[in-house]
């Protein structure tokens, strides 16, 4: 008996916050995911809003819904893959934002060109991209660190070393930090960097809660700042 052909593995953007579906999901990518039954999450509640937020057709309790491992063996990726290897579309998600980028579905994406398995990428929100375009600094060359060391020392060590990258390669850093020490990571960085490096914060994007400044590191010691605790924030840096 011929097997039928491998299901698609579409990569669904989630919200970055409370925000019109319309506003952050094109129609025909929320379609899409309407057709999809089988989802490898990040988060099972995560997923399961926004599906609710999309209009999924389907009851969500009758969904097929696979929790994707922080860290996980090809032979467990393939268990998670094996809907698409039996011809059904599948879909992954994020807790929030791309999935794949900055989050362990990179490692399932990874499996499926291994398999043979076709990847589609959905059109949405990335807070990143995002904060990049409206930043105005380098787009033409830039890079994501993830989270820097939480101790003083160590971070204050990492954000030198950031914007010493910066200014010999002309290059935006990107990092994040967990939300209730945004504000300890805004002080961190306008204590630690030379008065002229740009720096531009970028708190809760796309949600209600947006708010995106770009300033040097003098000017933000002269302004009133933000409030950044508990909200999603990307910083952004570029040395002169």
């Amino acid at each position: 008996m011929n097997k039928p052909p491998k299901g698609t593995l579409h990569l669904v953007p989630v919200s970055l916050g409370e925000s019109p579906l319309s506003y952050t999901l094109p129609t025909g990518a929320a379609e899409k995911v309407r057709g999809i039954r089988h989802f490898v999450v990040e988060n099972a509640k995560a997923a399961r809003a926004e599906l609710k937020r999309i209009e999924h057709p389907d009851p969500i309790r009758e969904l097929f819904l696979e929790a994707l491992p922080k860290q996980a063996q090809a032979t467990v990726l393939r268990q998670l893959l094996k809907p698409a290897l039996d011809g059904f579309d599948m879909g992954l998600m994020s807790d929030a934002g791309v999935p794949a980028v900055a989050d362990p579905g990179a490692l399932l994406v990874r499996e499926a060109h291994q398999l043979g398995i076709r990847v589609v990428p959905l059109v949405g929100p990335s807070s990143l991209l995002l904060s990049l375009m409206a930043s105005g600094l380098d787009g033409q060359h830039f890079a994501f660190h993830g989270y820097l060391p939480v101790k003083e020392h160590e971070r204050s060590g990492a954000i030198r070393a950031l914007e010493k990258e910066s200014r010999q390669k002309h290059q935006t850093q990107l990092f994040i930090e967990t939300p209730y020490r945004n504000e300890q990571m805004l002080q961190a960085l306008m204590g630690t960097v030379s008065p002229g490096t740009r720096l531009c914060v970028a708190r809760g994007v796309t949600t209600s809660d947006e708010w995106i400044q770009t300033r040097t590191a003098a000017e933000w010691k002269k302004m009133a700042l933000p409030s950044l605790d508990r909200i999603p924030t990307v910083f952004l840096m570029l040395a002169d």
